[in-house]
């Protein structure tokens, strides 16, 4: 164990050993404290106050929160408590508290406790806001200390793993987990303000539908069935649309079971929405439109830096079709050649690229695009022009059938938003629906299952409609200039800690 190691140990035995004396003679958990001001309120009132002046007020206050500095100077000292909205100096004089309150529980305060404090206000000599005590009591007895210099845990793992303490002492952190609560409203509003109904679909389902990924699975033993944790909401809004609603969005977690990485987490957050009546360049319009808005409004501007690029979501997204984006960064491919599996393979791998023999024209543009283009697209990009084979649930193109009505936004380097003017057509969707399964039991763990009651539902009649999904953890990874998405997520899944 290293030294810092036994420090620690030593501070936790210690203020272990200061809880057992307390439980002797009290509760050490009270909860009968009741404030009556908050730290931020506080310096917004009174913080430009004369000295004077606030001394003839005599303004008493009520606050709690957490002890993060103490400086003991004799009979006097002075001590910095942290709220929710920030800190507060308090002042302790040995002569104005209670008998014994000074020296037996102001001094015997460790940093991290949570105190209640009441007191007067007033200005010390340099100006700063503080709470004269008159008296003090002991709320919450914390048995770990705080990371050293209270400005915030450096180790990254540690502030993922204990994200609580990088919450109490990063305000940095702080301000990501706001401006991403802020973020998911806006997209609420933006959504709700156009009339679109929210929904809420389940989580574990019998067949997980909606997008290529491998599922979780679980199992239920009162129906004694396997069930899937979902991988999209997708399926379930179209089952809406053919209900009768005509604009529905759903944002939620879903759940694949793949990696982890800088932007991948095996739960995100997704919102997905299609409305009727539309098409899929109606759709690139409105996801520009929305994640312009919802960016001035959480940060103040649309033009943003992320990790020292330019992300400017305030003027006009890029728009090129796959095929212009692959022979761009591949200058020896002409967009014939975007169609041809003999070129694209040749080409593949000539620059050190292998595919399983029989891969279609379509499925090795798709790779090509994804090994040499996705991570130089930086500024807000829409590509469009999928291959049907790797688009499921996308309309084909009217023009030409091996493509589709389909789009995906890039930005910083990765897939922000995936749309499509919907498959609505049932006898097309089914048989796409067997292909698919035909992958999965070649093999393809991504690949989507049968679904029978959907395709059921489309028999039904499925409006023209378009549909989207953003992944909100990656947008709000710019929104804040975070470099991983664990930075964005309270709580990120982690690998186990290694045993000592």
């Amino acid at each position: 164990m290293n030294q810092k190691n036994d420090s620690d140990s030593e501070q936790v035995a210690r203020r272990r050993a200061k809880l057992r004396v307390l439980r002797e003679s009290q509760n050490p958990f009270p909860n009968d404290f009741r404030r009556d001001a908050e730290t931020a309120e506080l310096h917004r009132q009174h913080d430009n106050a004369e000295s004077e002046i606030l001394e003839s007020q005599q303004i008493e206050v009520r606050i709690a929160g957490r002890l993060m500095t103490r400086r003991v100077m004799g009979k006097a000292s002075f001590a910095h408590v942290r709220d929710e909205s920030g800190d507060i100096q308090i002042y302790a004089q040995r002569d104005a508290l209670p008998e014994g309150i000074y020296n037996s529980v102001f001094k015997k305060l460790d940093i991290g406790d949570i105190v209640g404090v009441s007191g007067v206000l007033f200005k010390t000599r340099t100006g700063e806001l503080t709470i004269n005590l008159i008296d003090l009591r002991l709320l919450v007895k914390s048995l770990h200390p705080l990371p050293e210099k209270y400005h915030g845990l450096t180790d990254v793992e540690t502030r993922y793993r204990r994200r609580y303490v990088d919450l109490l002492t990063n305000w940095d952190s702080r301000d990501v987990f706001r401006k991403r609560a802020a973020t998911v409203g806006a997209l609420r509003r933006f959504l709700d303000q156009r009339g679109y109904l929210e929904i809420e679909s389940p989580i574990m389902q019998s067949i997980p539908g909606g997008a290529n990924a491998r599922p979780f699975i679980t199992h239920h033993h009162a129906l004694n069935v396997d069930l899937y944790l979902r991988v999209a909401q997708e399926l379930a809004i179209k089952r809406c649309l053919v209900g009768g609603f005509e604009k529905v969005y759903e944002l939620n977690r879903n759940f694949r079971n793949e990696g982890l990485s800088t932007q991948h987490n095996p739960e995100f957050t997704m919102l997905e929405y299609n409305e009727a009546y539309v098409d899929f360049i109606d759709y690139m319009n409105l996801t520009e439109e929305m994640l312009r808005e919802v960016a001035g409004e959480v940060t103040g501007q649309a033009d943003l830096v992320y990790q020292g690029n330019r992300i400017n979501f305030s003027k006009p997204f890029t728009r090129l079709s796959m095929a212009e984006a692959v022979c761009e960064h591949n200058r020896s491919l002409s967009i014939d050649d975007c169609a041809d599996a003999k070129a694209l393979s040749q080409h593949a791998k000539s620059i050190g690229l292998e595919w399983p023999e029989g891969a279609t024209a379509g499925e090795l543009l798709l790779a090509l695009f994804e090994e040499t283009v996705e991570d130089k697209l930086i500024s807000p990009t829409f590509i469009t022009g999928y291959p049907a084979e790797v688009s499921p649930l996308s309309r084909r193109q009217d023009a030409n059938p091996d493509f589709t009505d389909r789009f995906e936004l890039f930005a910083a380097g990765r897939e922000l938003a995936n749309g499509f003017s919907e498959l609505n057509d049932p006898e097309d969707q089914a048989t796409r629906f067997r292909e698919q399964a035909k992958a999965k039991a070649q093999g393809n763990e991504e690949a989507m299952f049968y679904d029978a009651d959907y395709v059921t539902a489309l028999e039904y009649g499925l409006p023209p409609n378009a549909g989207g999904g953003l992944g909100v953890d990656r947008y709000v990874m710019i929104l804040t200039d975070s470099p991983s998405i664990r930075d964005v997520l309270l709580f990120p899944h982690m690998r186990p800690e290694a045993a000592d």
